[in-house]
């Protein structure tokens, strides 16, 4: 994978600081440091922390650091120090970011983590999640360019972290790296340039999946043709790019027939519009408009790895839209795998004809337990809620609630945003069934209505995406363009809900 970070767990006294390394400790707000990092840094690392915090102001504040370089007695060339905060709040700590600030603050070096602090030591949940904070802080996609790590001094390198096996560390930790190598999947297909990952290459990379376990299905379009697929057929009319549909299915529950869960997410490879063309002003953006769709992936490949025990269907819709003389029209009329017919108001608002229809094949093969769709799928939803939140629109409490406890655990939240008929209105069309867009006012849930249409009585989630799929703001856990936000959030609702 791209993370570039090489990470081994070792017991305490196995290793000591060296010379050419990095060495990371711990501290809360009183900054005392732990007995075991008082044997693996030297008895005089205590008064160096002290000191060098009284100089930097530094307080011991939850993910706070300090960075003392060169420290006098000390093997190591550099000694970082991360806060904890105060002692009564240590169960609320975030080890995946506190791996994410470790991560940083290492620069692609050696270092040796004394995963340990006064009076207490993580749980193997904790470490893992650590682990997890590290490799994707690491990551970065450079494949593209000549020159590479010049001037990247974040992630990467060798890290040995000392910490006390608490019972069950090492299948904690494969489940936090197969966790990673999701999310990391997701990143990748998302940062791809659109003339790379078109349809087909995507559709082929899912193939990987099968040495997991995971058995791929793909659909062409004389198979989707046939399925009365004519809806996603229509956003990818004005492509010389065939569409295809991917449906993967992981089978790991004890009782094979069990009723799967359903994940599904768009994967449009590039978005200009179609007809409705977009301005040009930040349209290289749109080769990210297939981020639920690599969600789905990483999801896939997550559940795989680490064997859950779960019966899983992951499902997209790969398509791009462009505008050339076959494109489809506003006006037109088309009709959905599901025999509803669509008024096209907006060509540009394909997103949701790609779900329409992969829901409906999903519900008739599959009878799934309940459906979680993905989708960049407006900008409306950027405008309500910015990058913090992912909109969710959900039938189903329960599943709305697991959902934001989930959020709240990875820090990948969402925010429940309403369905009312009065939303529902706006999209009947005076020409057919429905048209494919509400207005400008309530884009969001004019957009979460037209695909709640093609639901039957399954519990449904839509999650719009648009503000944290994408363009991401760096963060303590990422620097990558293309998130892979969802993998996490999706793997943990598995894991505390539906795993035998």
């Amino acid at each position: 994978m791209a993370d570039g970070i090489s990470i081994a767990f070792e017991p305490f006294g196995s290793a000591k600081a060296e010379e050419g390394s990095d060495l990371v400790l711990f501290v809360g707000e009183d900054l005392a440091l732990s007995a075991r990092a008082r044997e693996v840094a030297g008895e005089t690392a205590g008064d160096i922390v002290a000191r060098a915090a009284a100089v930097e102001r530094f307080k011991g504040k939850a993910n706070g650091t300090l960075v003392v370089t060169a420290p006098a007695g000390l093997k190591a060339d550099r000694l970082v120090v991360i806060g904890l905060g105060p002692e009564g709040e240590r169960d609320k700590l975030d080890w995946a970011t506190l791996g994410g600030v470790a991560s940083s603050k290492i620069g692609g070096r050696r270092a040796l983590v004394v995963l340990d602090w006064a009076g207490g030591i993580p749980t193997s949940e904790a470490a893992a999640a650590f682990s997890l904070g590290l490799r994707l802080r690491a990551y970065k996609f450079d494949r593209y360019k000549s020159k590479k790590g010049e001037g990247d001094e974040n992630g990467g390198g060798r890290v040995t972290v000392l910490t006390a096996e608490s019972g069950g560390l090492k299948k904690a930790l494969r489940a936090s790296d197969a966790v990673a190598e999701g999310v990391i999947l997701a990143r990748e297909l998302v940062n791809e340039p659109p003339n790379v990952l078109d349809p087909e290459e995507f559709a082929r990379r899912t193939e990987a999946l099968e040495k997991l376990g995971v058995s791929v299905e793909i659909l062409d379009e004389k198979a989707m043709r046939k399925l009365g697929m004519r809806a996603l057929l229509a956003v990818a009319q004005g492509s010389s790019k065939e569409a295809r549909t991917v449906v993967m299915r992981w089978n790991g529950a004890d009782d094979s027939s069990e009723t799967p869960v359903a994940f599904i997410g768009k994967g449009v490879c590039f978005d200009s519009g179609g007809i409705s063309i977009k301005g040009s002003g930040g349209m290289e953006d749109m080769k990210g408009d297939m981020a639920g769709a690599a969600c789905v992936v990483g999801l896939m490949h997550a559940l795989a790895a680490r064997k859950a025990k779960v019966n899983a269907i992951g499902a997209i819709g790969i398509v791009e839209n462009m505008p050339d003389g076959k494109a489809q029209r506003p006006g037109d009329i088309v009709t959905a795998m599901s025999g509803q017919t669509i008024e096209i108001i907006n060509t540009d608002a394909e997103g949701r004809l790609v779900l329409a229809d992969v829901i409906t094949y999903v519900q008739q093969e599959y009878k799934p337990k309940f459906m979680i769709d993905l989708a960049t799928l407006t900008g409306a939803i950027l405008v309500a809620l910015g990058q913090e939140y992912a909109g969710m629109f959900s039938t189903s409490d329960e599943l709305a609630e697991r959902l934001s406890a989930a959020g709240e655990t990875t820090g990948e939240k969402v925010w429940r945003m309403p369905l009312s008929p009065g939303f529902d209105k706006l999209i009947d069309s005076k020409f057919a069934d429905m048209k494919n867009t509400g207005g400008r006012h309530g884009g969001s849930a004019t957009a979460a209505h037209f695909i709640k249409r093609f639901v039957n009585d399954v519990p449904w989630v839509h999650l719009d995406i648009a503000g944290v799929g994408m363009n991401a703001p760096s963060s303590e856990i990422s620097r990558s363009w293309g998130s892979g936000w969802g993998v996490r959030l999706l793997d943990r609702l598995v894991r505390d809900h539906y795993e035998g």
